[in-house]
């Protein structure tokens, strides 16, 4: 059984909405993410987390410092999908892969953790 867990998603630069491939592939799962919005990551920096996750590499330079408590700090570089290229479908294949393997690398870490 996993643990009931609270999930903030933030950046160092975000755009102005949650970008419509990222929504369409997650449906693709059952997750409705289209009331998302993003937001910047200074407005969690005073917050306590038990993980702090980075996920692009840009971001491990960028991250401002949280001033919370953070139990434990994770990183792991990721290919941006919103930077791919081509058609509909050659970009939503990205996505898709990057979804995949974010989805893959939560599951080892956590699954590790049970």
């Amino acid at each position: 059984m996993y643990p009931q867990w609270d999930i903030f998603s933030a950046g160092t630069a975000p755009a102005q909405q949650v970008h419509p491939l990222a929504v369409e592939v997650m449906q693709e799962l059952g997750i409705d993410i289209s009331g998302h919005y993003p937001k910047l990551v200074d407005k969690f920096i005073n917050q306590s987390f038990d993980y702090v996750l980075t996920v692009c590499d840009s971001a491990r330079e960028s991250c401002p410092v949280f001033t919370g408590e953070v139990k434990h700090r994770l990183h792991k570089d990721f290919f941006d999908p919103a930077q791919a290229t081509g058609t509909k479908e050659e970009k939503l294949k990205v996505f898709r892969q990057v979804r995949d393997e974010i989805s893959n690398w939560l599951k080892n870490i956590f699954n590790k953790k049970q």
